[in-house]
């Protein structure tokens, strides 16, 4: 099939990689513009861009999508289906429809839950036992197309959004794959959404880092995990401002939340609301490295 695959991050790069594998005509992709990156500003490829570059695809970065441009560009490449995969660009209806077999989304939740732009993130956050992939068709509402398939997988107790993101990648890319062979051959499912149970999976911000300890210990182990690798849950301990990446569980406490309880190779234990404690594992000092806590304490010692 001759498909125009639209995707900018690691999580898309998967999906990319199993079309061009599956034998299909990738007449363009789209990625986000080049950005400046680290403390040069050095301009960086996304990662769909350096993958399709080294499968010598044709490559179109339009800085808008609703100026004519680009759905000039769409309609000269005469796309059969395009596939969107986290390409961070709303797309009007009128690029939606060019391709006779229609646009169709990898979208990383079990819609209608968690529609938007951080559905791994928000699923972790919320304590979610559970979420999976979903293939979509597009429609003009965000993320409220009707559903081609489904694949459900357990989210690890201690898996966080970094590790996750990359599973549900290589889920939904066997996803993708299946639905395109079900489009081709005329087999393809069409199921609506039940719209009025959706949920919404609202973009990152630092505004969610601050560590609460007030909070149940649970619920600040799944912010942890949540947040990784961005923005970081961020919580002070003692006179240092900290980015937090792993924590488990502690024990019962009657302290009041945030009394820092012992300091050492099992970690920095933290009463929290619930009335009961957290160990930090893995933490980042700012301007520093990221490191065990049990290395952290052996050159910076916490007095408890």
């Amino acid at each position: 099939m001759r498909i125009l695959f639209m995707g900018t991050p690691e999580f898309a790069v998967a999906s990319l990689r199993r079309l061009v594998e599956d034998g299909h005509e990738l007449c363009g992709v789209f990625t986000q513009p080049d950005k400046p990156k680290n403390r040069g500003m050095k301009m960086t490829f996304s990662p769909v861009k350096e993958y399709a570059v080294s499968q010598n695809l044709p490559v179109y970065q339009p800085l808008k999508m609703k100026d004519g441009t680009a759905l000039k560009t769409v309609r000269e490449l005469q796309p059969e289906l395009i596939v969107v995969a986290a390409y961070g660009r709303i797309l009007p209806e009128d690029i939606l429809n060019v391709p006779p077999y229609g646009s169709i989304n990898v979208h990383s939740s079990l819609l209608p839950k968690y529609r938007g732009a951080a559905p791994i993130n928000w699923a972790i956050l919320n304590g979610e036992a559970e979420t999976g992939v979903s293939i979509m068709y597009m429609a003009k509402e965000l993320d409220a197309g009707d559903v081609i398939s489904q694949v459900t997988t357990p989210i690890g107790p201690e898996e966080n959004a970094q590790e996750l993101t990359a599973r549900l990648a290589e889920l939904g890319a066997e996803a993708l794959s299946s639905a395109v062979s079900a489009l081709k051959s005329g087999t393809a499912r069409r199921t609506p959404q039940d719209h009025s149970a959706f949920t919404y999976a609202p973009m990152l911000s630092r505004e969610l880092s601050p560590v609460d300890w007030s909070r149940g210990s649970g619920q600040i182990i799944n912010q942890i995990r949540g947040l990784i690798p961005w923005p970081c849950a961020v919580a002070q301990i003692g006179e240092t401002k900290f980015k937090l990446f792993h924590a488990a569980a502690g024990g019962n406490t009657s302290a009041a939340p945030g009394t820092v309880l012992s300091a050492g190779k099992q970690g920095i234990e933290i009463a929290c609301g619930d009335g009961k404690s957290l160990l930090i594992q893995e933490l980042q000092a700012e301007g520093g490295k990221r490191m065990s806590a049990a290395d952290y304490l052996r050159g910076h010692p916490l007095n408890v």
